[in-house]
């Protein structure tokens, strides 16, 4: 079972990060 918790973060932590970056930088989306 640690490796679904270890994908999930991996996921949620790159889904912030896309966020933040969009929000950052809305010019170019």
């Amino acid at each position: 079972m640690l490796i679904d918790y270890t994908l999930g973060g991996v996921v949620t932590v790159f889904l912030l990060v896309y966020l933040t970056h969009a929000v950052v930088r809305p010019e170019r989306f």
